[in-house]
């Protein structure tokens, strides 16, 4: 009896024990991890930045990029949205050039903004992944993996660069690549920063000045709204036409869910809370446009507005297969103006196909600044496309989620290679796991990715299964895009 009460007893131990080792693993690799940068590249961004301050200074344009967090293709007035009105986002479109196959660089926002600001792919710029705060469990899904946990130091984002090119540079609003030094927004060229860390849906959710809180969490997000955009407006009023142009990067909490709106502002939308979210952030642009017209900025003002990814559980993704997540039309393609009346010809619409990738090699060139060459720039720039002198910019775009290469367009035909595909019935608490594809769409016919069509269009399907085929090799070659440094 007392034999068998021993071997109960090891029965239920050994699982405690496992579980215990297992957490203490876990909790160690935690608080244990540490992300180490390149040496080499850090000191070889150094010297790229340092040739950029000795450049002949000259007048430029200001740059303001407004980047909104999981606004579907079909959230605005000038996308089709009946439900939710956008006057003023309208107006500058009107008045603008709109890129109607513009394409965020990733499904999720880490990677999606990672690739913005520093012109490479996500998995070059070494955050495939969305990253967790510090203190979060859910960061063990980068750790264990060998994904990075902050944006590295050797990135150069445009801010590095505008900020050494003699700009004033901001950032309000949602950071998300990292909460510790050295990849806070002031470790990458930004001398002023005012908003969160991370998503809204992540805790503790408080608000920064710089790297100081301000607003303690849990931050009332009803009121975020009006303090992003008191703050951009004050950042806008801080130049002067004829003073050090200024870079600011507003980049928006709004609409990733949880929705907040500020209590007068609820009711107003035909589209529920979400709309009313997304009226408001059309307020805000009104009141940025404003105060570029009133300190005489407006005409010299290069004005980009965009998602970081498309719609999660709220939001249209303009009739578009897929959401937030998914490589679908759904999931990246968003919309897309820029606005500059002294430098660009307005009241166009552009079918060719662009990504958020473009914007800094763009930006460079229009303001007669050299890339980076101790690495790949993935985007290109955009101007000859944008200035009616080319029909097309990109042969081919890429589309990522995480590390994995999943589907490759060249504008008319995407092809998405073999990948796991979830079945999941209405009410059920779980999904049917299956592999998919081979696909091939029409998107020429086929906008939402509905009819696979690879039998009818074997050419393409076999020429664009090459392409992704070599772009997996070049990236297991050289993952980070480096090139030798002296």
């Amino acid at each position: 009896m007392k034999l068998w009460v021993k071997r109960l007893g090891l029965v239920f131990a050994l699982p405690l024990v496992l579980v215990l080792g297992l957490a203490l693993w876990l909790g160690a690799k935690l608080m244990l991890y540490k992300q180490v940068d390149d040496a080499a590249y850090v000191a070889s961004k150094a010297a790229y930045l340092k040739t950029l301050a000795a450049l002949p200074s000259k007048p430029r344009p200001n740059v303001l990029i407004i980047l909104y967090d999981d606004l579907g293709l079909g959230d605005l007035g000038f996308t089709g949205s009946r439900a939710i009105k956008t006057p003023n986002i309208d107006a500058l479109a009107k008045g603008g050039v709109v890129l109607r196959h513009y394409y965020a660089p990733s499904p999720v926002c880490s990677p999606s903004r990672a690739a913005l600001l520093t012109g490479r792919l996500a998995p070059r710029a070494g955050l495939p992944n969305v990253v967790f705060p510090s203190d979060n469990l859910k960061r063990l899904s980068n750790i264990l993996p060998g994904d990075n946990i902050r944006l590295p130091a050797e990135e150069v984002t445009i801010a590095d660069m505008l900020g050494a090119a003699g700009y004033r540079t901001a950032m309000v609003g949602k950071w998300h690549m990292g909460d510790k030094a050295p990849s806070l927004p002031r470790g990458f060229g930004f001398q002023s920063y005012f908003g969160a860390l991370y998503s809204n849906d992540m805790q503790p959710f408080a608000l920064y000045r710089d790297e100081q809180i301000v607003v303690r969490a849990p931050a009332d997000q009803t009121r975020i709204d009006r303090l992003y955009t008191d703050e951009a407006v004050k950042q806008i009023a801080a130049s002067k036409p004829g003073g050090k142009p200024f870079f600011l990067y507003f980049a928006h909490n709004f609409p990733h869910i949880p929705l907040y709106a500020a209590p007068a502002l609820q009711g107003r939308s035909a589209a529920g809370l979400y709309g009313d979210i997304v009226e408001g952030l059309d307020d805000g642009v009104g009141r940025m446009v404003a105060a570029l017209k009133a300190s005489g900025q407006y005409d010299n003002s290069i004005i980009i507005l965009t998602s970081d990814n498309g719609p999660w559980y709220e939001g249209s993704a303009g009739a578009m297969r897929g959401r937030k997540g998914q490589v679908y039309e759904g999931g990246v393609r968003v919309p897309f103006l820029i606005h500059w009346p002294q430098g660009l010809a307005g009241g166009r619409q552009i079918d060719a196909m662009a990504m958020g990738s473009d914007i800094v090699p763009t930006l460079l060139d229009w303001l007669g600044l050299p890339v980076p060459s101790d690495r790949a720039i993935d985007g290109l720039s955009l101007r000859p496309m944008l200035e009616a002198r080319a029909q097309k910019t990109h042969d081919l775009l890429y589309f990522y989620s995480g590390r994995r290469l999943m589907a490759v367009s060249d504008g008319r035909f995407k092809y998405h290679a073999v990948a796991p595909y979830l079945y999941v019935i209405s009410g059920a608490g779980f999904g049917l796991p299956s592999q998919q594809g081979p696909w091939l769409f029409d998107l020429s016919v086929d906008a939402d990715e509905s009819y696979n069509v690879a039998m009818k269009y074997p050419d393409a399907a076999a020429r664009l299964k090459a392409a992704l085929d070599a772009k997996n090799a070049e990236m297991q070659r050289n993952p980070r895009g480096w090139k030798e440094v002296s």
